[in-house]
């Protein structure tokens, strides 16, 4: 009996050092991205108007293969709107 109480014991030491170990990697973790927010953000990209740049056509044969395709994919049940280039 014993045996089982000092396995009981190192059960829970483990647990408790993996638990405090996780604990302790979320908390550098959550520093660490502040940290980066703070001094080195990331750039935003320069918004552009939507109405100032047309989007880039897609060849004809490019949609109607696309068109095709989500015709297949849904068994006629759908069909594409608007296919553009992004």
């Amino acid at each position: 009996m014993d045996n089982f109480f000092m396995a009981l014991q190192l059960m829970g030491i483990g647990l408790a050092t993996v638990f405090s170990v996780l604990l302790l990697i979320i908390f550098l973790g959550n520093v660490l991205i502040k940290l980066i927010n703070k001094y080195a953000p990331e750039e935003e990209a320069p918004k552009s108007n939507a109405f100032s740049a047309a989007p880039n056509p897609v060849d004809a044969n490019v949609a109607q293969a696309i068109s095709m395709a989500i015709s297949k994919i849904t068994n006629g049940k759908s069909k594409a709107d608007k296919i553009e280039r992004i």
